[in-house]
């Protein structure tokens, strides 16, 4: 098949950033809250966002620029993720309005705060799982800024499990594709990995 060459540096970071956000789909999104040292709330959708460690349990999201979940997580030390449901679609993406960073986007969205446990920054009430991290590392990448939370506290609505697991069609997540494209889990298959004793025509020496 035909191929386009594309070389990154030539075609530059801006037009190679959307380009990387096309091909590399779906992403979930870390819906990441953190208080200000002001005492600020701030909620934003980063949709860089991945397990990096399991144990320790440790998440982590990238901010591109030096956005207050980055100030706000470096100031104080902890963030909470909370999940993003397909039906909260909407106040998700207005969170990620360039509010003043003395606005709440709780307050402006009309989210409701709810207590974490275990850090200072409040969860999403109406998300159904938080998790909620300490600080573990951040590292700079050229102009933008990977942070590593160490997950501390789960808390997860009743209603999405079934099995005491989370149920994906249950969460009904929203994830990030390209440019402002956003989309849902479609048809949901399962497979199990094949072991190398069950591989078709493995045989024992």
């Amino acid at each position: 098949m035909p191929r386009r060459e594309i070389d990154p540096a030539q075609l530059g970071s801006g037009p190679f950033y959307g380009f990387l956000t096309s091909v590399i789909v779906p992403r979930p999104i870390a819906w990441v809250s953190t208080t200000s040292a002001d005492g600020v709330d701030n909620l934003a959708p980063h949709s860089f966002f991945t397990v990096a460690s399991t144990d320790p349990a440790v998440v982590q999201f990238t901010s591109v620029g030096r956005k207050d979940s980055l100030r706000n997580a470096e100031a104080t030390g902890e963030f909470v993720i909370g999940f993003t449901p397909a039906g909260l679609f909407e106040q998700i993406n207005a969170t990620g309005t360039n509010f003043p960073p003395g606005v709440s986007e709780f307050d402006a969205v009309g989210l409701t705060r709810e207590p974490s446990a275990k850090v200072s920054p409040p969860r999403v009430a109406e998300s159904p799982v938080a998790l909620e991290c300490v600080l573990h590392a951040t590292i700079g990448i050229g102009r933008s800024t990977v942070v590593l939370g160490r997950v501390v506290h789960a808390a997860v609505d009743e209603a999405v499990l079934r099995d005491d697991r989370p149920a994906i069609d249950l969460l009904d997540p929203v994830a990030r594709l390209g440019a402002n494209e956003w989309g849902h889990v479609g048809e949901i298959r399962t497979i199990t990995r094949i072991g190398y004793h069950e591989w078709p025509g493995h045989y024992e020496k």
